[in-house]
């Protein structure tokens, strides 16, 4: 199929500067560096090259990119157009493909109208997509607006997210947060703070009109459904709420929704106010839920329940990737019984406090599996103002598992329904334990784990969401000491 293609001054004037062409090479050299240095997985410089240059197939299906030998090549409507030699070095291979994303620029009037940023982008995204889940390219403005979005967002309690072409969304509301006081909900769409209407052009913007002074008010517009409704948003002097405490039946119920700044200092204090004799069966640490947050104050969390030894590990290739946290020497909670709970959506930072506490003997995790998120990212800024977020270490549990796709497996299991949820509880701590097995292989398992491995662990106690009889299986444990000890012994 004929092609169209620009010609003569319309062609020149859509091709990019000589700049603009050291700017992207640049940007590919500091990338494909950072990748090959710093990626958790050794990966051949010339593949990221290959697969960088595949990318562009996604917005110009004309296009496709092969590797021969020591070169890459490059063709067009199957007819060969350039190839570079790429070597085996990171910066030779991203001159290649610079070099190459010139002559795909010059040739495809779909990658002139897309811009070289989007090429970039179409580029790394197939790379990652063959490297991890996690590692991901971030525009130059993006990153702009997430390192806003860090600094300023979470004092109000909540995140923003784009909403449609130009609109802007409440991404997620911390619990008891200055948002979740003045009635905002996940998904309330964002129209005026105080008379000034609130786009996505520049995620900034919103941002700063939200922001002020500790104390002071705004009055939201926002939509819900086909709702208009104004919201009276008191700005917080201090860290929202990232802990709840309750004492119920003599059990202390702690709920952490997230990992915030504040998190560890804010559990630390429920468990000093509510004496032991308050609660006499133990505590419950419901992590149900919890997508993670702060690697650092979920390692604060463990330590506050366990007084001595490891609580997790961090391995990479890179020696700055590989890291010990060990116990500080004091157990806030005095030694009383603890079982944490868990559920499908349980992850990251969460699952490190529960994989500890349950690795360690400290306590029994119930629930149901994980969902196994155990990779670090490090953060690259790239010389166009852009950001890598590159996965360069994996957490292990203190007895050396990978959290990675595995996820915490439940000493007691509830997500089978009440039948095999009452079987758990009954032979809990026997060797006729349905996790029994289980739980002795996850915790044997080494990286990288096989996926028929993971699937078969996985499956003998499916994630699944957390349901109000946990709280009954939890205190059932809790009543029994005899049941209690026995399990740890496991």
């Amino acid at each position: 199929m004929a092609r169209p293609l620009l010609a003569g001054a319309a062609l020149l004037a859509a091709l990019a500067s000589p700049a603009q062409a050291q700017d992207m090479a640049a940007t590919l050299r500091a990338a494909f560096a950072a990748i090959a240095e710093r990626h958790l997985e050794v990966t051949e410089p010339p593949l990221v090259g290959l697969w960088a240059l595949r990318g562009l197939e996604s917005i110009d299906p004309y296009l496709s990119a092969t590797r021969r030998g020591q070169a890459l090549v490059l063709a067009f409507s199957d007819q060969l157009s350039a190839d570079r030699l790429a070597g085996n070095s990171p910066y030779s291979v991203a001159d290649a493909v610079a070099a190459l994303y010139t002559e795909a620029e010059r040739q495809s009037p779909a990658l002139r109208r897309a811009g070289r940023q989007a090429m970039l982008q179409a580029g790394f995204e197939e790379v990652f997509n063959h490297l991890d889940p996690y590692s991901r390219y971030t525009t130059a403005e993006d990153a702009r607006q997430g390192r806003e979005r860090r600094l300023g967002a979470a004092d109000l309690g909540l995140t923003l997210v784009r909403a449609g072409r130009n609109g802007v969304a409440v991404g997620e509301v911390t619990r008891d947060g200055a948002a979740a006081q003045a009635g905002l909900r996940p998904g309330d769409r964002l129209l005026e703070a105080d008379g000034i209407t609130i786009g996505a052009e520049d995620l900034g913007q919103a941002l700063a009109v939200l922001e002020g002074p500790p104390g002071s008010s705004l009055l939201l517009t926002v939509r819900r459904g086909r709702r208009r409704l104004e919201l009276l948003l008191t700005r917080r002097a201090s860290p929202p709420l990232s802990v709840s405490a309750e004492t119920r039946d003599g059990v202390l119920w702690l709920r952490v929704p997230l990992f915030s700044a504040a998190t560890a200092s804010q559990l630390d204090r429920a468990l000093g106010d509510i004496p032991a004799e308050v609660a006499p069966l133990g505590v419950v640490l419901d992590l149900r839920g919890n997508r993670g947050g702060l690697l650092q104050q979920a390692i604060q969390v463990a330590d506050s329940f366990i007084s001595s030894g490891p609580l997790a590990f961090t391995e990479g290739r890179h020696p700055d990737s590989i890291r010990r946290f060990n116990a500080s020497g004091s157990d806030f909670a005095n030694g009383r019984r603890l079982v944490v709970l868990v559920d499908g959506r349980t992850a990251s930072a969460a699952e490190v406090v529960a994989a500890a506490i349950g690795d360690r003997g400290r306590g029994l995790v119930v629930g149901s599996s994980t969902m196994g998120k155990g990779l670090i990212q490090i953060l690259v800024p790239l010389p166009n103002g852009a950001e890598l977020a590159l996965s360069w270490s994996r957490i292990l549990a203190p007895l050396g598992w990978p959290l990675q796709m595995l996820g915490v497996l439940p000493v007691l299991c509830t997500s089978r329904g009440e039948e095999e949820t009452a079987r758990n509880l009954a032979t809990l701590g026997t060797p006729d334990s349905p996790m029994a097995v289980p739980l002795a292989r996850a915790r044997a398992a080494r990286a990288p784990v096989p996926l028929s491995e993971i699937a078969a662990l996985r499956n003998a106690c499916p994630p699944s969401e957390g349901r109000d009889a946990d709280f009954a299986v939890a205190r059932a444990v809790l009543e029994r000491p005899d049941l209690y000890h026995a399990a740890l012994a496991r």
